[in-house]
């Protein structure tokens, strides 16, 4: 009890050997912390020196290491170059036929996709009344023979009556007046006969003229091919020298097709009529069709700087039709030699095209002057000599001079 009480009355002589203690624990763990924080900072520092020299040490390999690279010989070519250029195929012979009879269509003997020989009949136009007009100038034509017959007569008359008074009149038996009469009368009726066979003349060319025309009635192919449109059937009406009518049919000759192609300028001084082709259809793998160069329109569309060129191809088992999309394909000469390189030799940036000769263990840098990209190859016109060893897929840091080691030369 009275340990209690004298506690009571002095706190403060437990409470202070208390804090002390805790005060010294605190600077303990401060230094502790202080500590540690100082050796992290230190092993930070270390690594970061250690990832520096590292990198100092890969820079300088990497500035004193010579890379391989791979390279390839620069060859000029002579052999032609492959054109290929798309088409349309059209037919040989193409043509639209109207109606030269105004009539009504009697038979038709012929449906889309008939194939005609020429001269075969394809419709019959009932034309009455053109063949009522023609029976008409046919009676006019031997009533005219009949006037002439008789103006014939009458001037044999008037040549007799005038042979008779002129002779009366020179024995005084008629007068002049009779005899001037008489001669008169002759040179009418021999004009008159002059105009009857005229007459006769124009009449027979109008009966040739209705005859030409009745025998359209019949109308015929113009040459062999296939009808390609009908627009007319039984019993239509149809008139004769209409532009703006319907036209009955169309058809087209499809033994020999024309392709059309346009042939860029850098082509068009290489090929000449009679050059081969080759056409292909991507419907048709593996097929190829013959054909060859046949005309050319001789002067480059402006917009385009395109030469408009046909080739003809044979069509005789109708495989190929009329207005399909095709490929074509030519093998140009070369007017000259050219280089030809692997486009992953060449270098694009920011100074144009370039590439990287081998030369004795550097490389050297050449600008390049392209004449034509193909994709997987570029023709190159000036800055590589023949010999000269190209560097493929060249490292990014390559430079001017730059050493290097080449591995087994490529064939290109």
């Amino acid at each position: 009890m009275l340990k209690e009480v004298d506690q009571r009355q002095h706190p403060g002589t437990i409470e202070a050997p208390i804090s002390k203690r805790a005060k010294a624990l605190a600077r303990v763990v401060g230094w502790v912390a202080l500590i540690s924080v100082a050796l992290l900072a230190a092993y930070g520092i270390w690594g970061q020196m250690k990832q520096s020299q590292a990198a100092r040490e890969t820079l300088e390999q990497a500035a004193t290491e010579v890379p391989t690279v791979r390279t390839s010989l620069v060859e000029t070519v002579t052999e032609p170059r492959r054109l290929d250029l798309p088409g349309t195929a059209s037919p040989f012979d193409s043509a639209t036929i109207y109606a030269r009879a105004t009539g009504y269509i009697a038979k038709r003997n012929v449906d889309i996709g008939s194939r005609v020989k020429k001269g075969d009949v394809l419709v019959i136009i009932a034309a009455p009344d053109l063949d009522q007009q023609l029976a008409q100038a046919r009676a006019q034509v031997s009533q005219l023979q009949a006037s002439i017959e008789q103006a014939h007569a009458n001037a044999e008359l008037a040549k007799v009556t005038n042979q008779r008074t002129s002779q009366l009149v020179q024995q005084g038996w008629n007068t002049q007046q009779q005899g001037d009469v008489t001669r008169l009368t002759q040179n009418a009726q021999e004009a008159a006969l002059n105009v009857a066979q005229e007459n006769l003349k124009v009449q027979k060319a109008v009966v040739a003229r209705l005859v030409e025309l009745t025998s359209f009635e019949r109308v015929v192919a113009p040459f062999d091919g296939v009808i390609t449109a009908r627009n007319i059937d039984v019993g239509d009406l149809v008139t004769a020298d209409n532009a703006a009518g319907t036209p009955m049919f169309a058809m087209d000759n499809t033994d020999v097709l024309r392709i059309q192609v346009f042939v860029p300028q850098d082509a068009v001084f290489a090929l000449k009529d009679g050059y081969e082709a080759e056409i292909t259809l991507p419907e048709l793998p593996g097929r190829v069709f013959k054909g060859k160069i046949a005309r050319n329109a001789s002067s480059l569309q402006p917009g385009t700087r395109t030469l408009l060129t046909e080739v003809d191809v044979p069509n005789p088992d109708g495989e190929l039709h009329a207005g399909i999309y095709c490929r074509v394909h030519f093998d140009i000469p070369r007017l000259e030699p050219v280089i030809i390189v692997p486009s992953q030799a060449v270098i694009f940036n920011k100074n144009g095209l370039s590439a990287d000769v081998y030369d004795n263990g550097t490389a050297q840098l050449r600008r390049l002057n392209l004449l034509r990209d193909n994709g997987a190859q570029v023709e190159v016109r000036a800055g590589l000599s023949p010999g000269e060893r190209i560097i493929l897929n060249p490292p990014v840091n390559m430079r001017n001079g730059m050493r290097v080691q080449a591995a087994s030369e490529m064939v290109p």
